[in-house]
């Protein structure tokens, strides 16, 4: 047997072992993983269920929906109110920590309504070393992770993906908007749609890969990898980017010459936090 299908083999053992189970789904590889894993492994007893709030990106529902009838697993959409914790609102570092809170909380309370079992999220392998609040949340509400109970990390994750001929098998990570905020900043649903906004444009301008972090005082600091830097840079596209940006609602726009970095909010982060939440 190969070491994929020994690790294909044991998540749904994993899975096969619980009454039946909510996929936290937002439709990206990890998560459209466990929750075709979840199909296979319970059928009916499995349900992948999408949060929608003012986080979520243009398009990702859409997405999620679609995802889901692919796989054929049953989908909910749940309404999730974490904007109403001023935690959550205030953008600290543990933010994800409160939204995570929020989301799992109501999905608790679905999985209860519908006799389901337990949560379980597409947290893989390679996220427990990384600065995750969330993670967290999941062990407070008993949430289980069957990728990273399975260590299965992002690599494995993709070749189930293609195993399993899912369109999402090469799907780039899409955090939630409310990550693209410096910390300090308040999550607010303007300043998300500005930055879902310029980051919808730019990606029909031919940058697939962008991050539009938002700072103080309105400015937009823009992340592309290097390889798409200089073309971003002509003084032409320079120019339209300017402008539209400041259509959106940006005061000052600005180019990382760094490039794209993921999770680079987080750069500023003491040792100490970043440790802090790590598992």
């Amino acid at each position: 047997m190969s070491e994929l299908a020994a690790k294909r083999d044991e998540l749904l053992g994993n899975l096969r072992g619980l009454e039946g189970c909510a996929v936290a789904f937002s439709a990206g590889v990890d998560s459209a993983v466990v929750a075709k894993a979840a199909q296979l492994a319970l059928g009916q007893r499995a349900v992948a269920v999408t949060a929608v709030s003012p986080s979520l990106a243009e398009g990702e529902l859409d997405e999620a929906r679609r995802v889901a009838a692919e796989i054929g697993i049953r989908h909910l959409e749940l309404a999730t109110h974490e904007a109403a914790r001023a935690e959550y609102v205030a953008n600290g570092p543990d933010r994800c920590y409160h939204c995570k809170r929020e989301l799992y909380t109501e999905l608790g309370e679905l999985c209860e309504k519908l006799d389901l079992g337990v949560v379980v999220n597409g947290v893989n392998a390679d996220d427990a070393f990384d600065y995750r609040p969330g993670l967290q949340a999941a062990t407070e509400h008993r949430v289980r992770s069957p990728l990273l109970e399975c260590g299965i990390d992002k690599a494995t994750v993709r070749q189930l993906a293609r195993e399993w001929q899912l369109s999402v098998a090469e799907k780039l990570a899409a955090p939630c908007l409310a990550s693209r905020l410096a910390y300090g900043e308040e999550v607010l649903p303007e300043r998300l749609e500005m930055i879902d906004r310029a980051e919808q444009w730019l990606r029909a301008e031919g940058f697939p890969v962008v991050r539009v972090r938002y700072h103080r005082g309105d400015l937009a600091r823009i992340e592309v990898p290097l390889d798409d830097l200089e073309r971003l840079l002509e003084a032409d596209r320079r120019q339209r980017v300017g402008e539209r940006l400041r259509e959106f609602g940006f005061r000052y726009i600005t180019f990382d010459l760094e490039g794209f970095r993921s999770g680079s909010q987080n750069e500023l982060l003491p040792v100490e936090q970043l440790r802090a939440f790590r598992s």
